[in-house]
């Protein structure tokens, strides 16, 4: 073989790197078009529900809508550096990540820098904002690492005790630090989280049946520990009991929802919000878009957030189909996080579940949630670009194999050591059986640079 026959493959494979290393992905249209109905919806609902109580306050009708906006910029300037991220970054600082988590919910209680509302101390002191609601910030950490331990260990948590009970061992840890603030509502959904993970995440079911049935009297034990968590479930199976006490939440919001019947009462009419339910504008925000809006509103609501979780599960489903697993734990965390989150506020202001004090993502007023939900919709966009790039990867190379091109045989492949059909990538990359063998390594499509 002469020198140029035999440097006429490694310059063919540099000029087909070079092309690889070229081609972008876009965003996710689905996410974005969602996302931005999500919150005009929020803008809006907020404005409407939040001038009675900000005149009431002597702060103007319109402070908490001016301040609602401000937070949903910064969100979406947080949104836009978290979609231009690169995945690999996130999961290498994973092991971080949980220190940052524990850091995070031990500041809280530091005089000085904790600030504690109604004897709950679970806000820090932050210049610009007031203050910043920690665990918010910890949902999206948590669940980064735990996708990267799935991702790593995803073959022993299936198979082996110790590497389910880890991931448990440290939600009990955040569990512990949330119930003596106390919150409740992010304990549970900590917990609900970790566990869709681990089941997503391939976990072994009959062993995780020992810590559900292990868990759940002490979350029963927690729950009815302190007297007023008593007096919400009291409430909630009759509010109409003491609708002026322990049911009066309750029994507004559900007068909220009945006035608006099918089509509501029409934008800004709202009765309930004049002083009557409390916390209108963010825990309650859903009973006055019911009573405003009625039941068309409602539905086109649920609608969003389940179009939009679905989507997002969807995009993890093609991350794990494509062995891309960090990207598709994160997408499935994501998704558990904003649909569990959405299902309980929803719940909570139709009187289907006991009083929480949970917000509805990008709905609601409040600064720590709108942020953290914004950052997270980033990272989930980030997800579906990096999935978009390595299927427009892949087609290039299923066509390049298809197509030889001039001064490389037929017979050959365009990548060193690939079958006639195709490059071996390619057929990892399309495989689309769940999970991966337990008798050989797991490998990762790696499809030209990160860009």
């Amino acid at each position: 073989m002469t020198d140029r026959a035999a440097t006429a493959m490694p310059r063919h494979a540099a000029g087909q790197a070079t092309r690889l290393d070229a081609i972008t992905g876009r965003f996710d249209p689905w996410l974005l078009a969602l996302a931005c109905a999500l919150g005009c919806i929020g803008v809006v609902m907020v404005g409407s529900s939040s001038i009675a109580i900000g005149e009431g306050l002597d702060v103007g009708p319109f402070y908490f809508l001016t301040k609602h906006v401000v937070f949903l910029a910064g969100g979406v300037a947080l949104a836009w550096w978290m979609s231009r991220t690169e995945l690999r970054s996130l999961e290498q600082r994973g092991p971080l990540l949980l220190l940052l988590c524990i850091a995070s919910l031990l500041l809280v209680f530091i005089p000085g820098i904790g600030h504690s509302v109604n004897g709950a101390q679970r806000w820090i002191k932050v210049p610009g904002i007031s203050t910043f609601q920690m665990v918010e910030a910890v949902k999206l950490m948590y669940i980064v690492w735990l996708a990267s331990y799935l991702k790593r260990y995803s073959e022993e948590v299936s198979a082996t005790w110790p590497a389910m009970l880890k991931p448990i061992g440290v939600a009990i840890v955040l569990v512990v630090l949330l119930a003596l603030q106390p919150d409740f509502g992010s304990l549970s959904l900590i917990l609900a989280i970790t566990g869709g993970m681990l089941v997503l995440g391939g976990v072994n079911m009959p062993r995780m049946f020992g810590p559900v049935l292990v868990g759940l009297p002490l979350l029963a034990v927690v729950a009815i520990a302190e007297p007023y968590r008593v007096r919400r479930l009291t409430s909630f199976m009759d509010p109409w009991a003491d609708p002026f006490d322990s049911g009066y939440q309750l029994t507004n919001a559900l007068m909220a929802v009945g006035r608006g019947e099918w089509f509501g009462v029409g934008l800004g009419s709202s009765i309930q919000k004049l002083q009557y339910l409390p916390e209108a504008h963010t825990d309650f925000i859903m009973a006055v878009i019911a009573e405003e809006l009625g039941f068309v509103g409602v539905c086109l609501v649920v609608a969003l957030f389940a179009a939009l979780v679905g989507r997002a599960f969807w995009i993890g489903l093609q991350c794990a189909q494509m062995r891309r697993h960090f990207s598709a734990y994160c997408a499935f965390g994501i998704a558990l996080w904003i649909g569990l989150q959405s299902f309980v506020s929803i719940g909570v202001n139709l009187g289907l579940l006991p009083t929480k004090g949970l917000t509805l993502p990008l709905i609601s007023y409040g600064g720590s949630s709108t942020l953290m939900s914004c950052v997270a919709l980033g990272l989930l966009l980030r997800v579906s670009y990096e999935l978009d790039r390595a299927q427009r990867q892949v087609a290039r190379l299923r066509g390049e194999a298809a197509q030889p091109s001039v001064g490389v045989p037929a017979t050959a492949s365009p990548l060193p050591g690939a079958a006639p059909q195709g490059p071996p990538v390619l057929a990892r990359a399309t495989d689309t059986a769940r999970g991966t063998s337990r008798l050989r390594q797991r490998i990762e499509p790696t499809l030209g640079r990160a860009g």
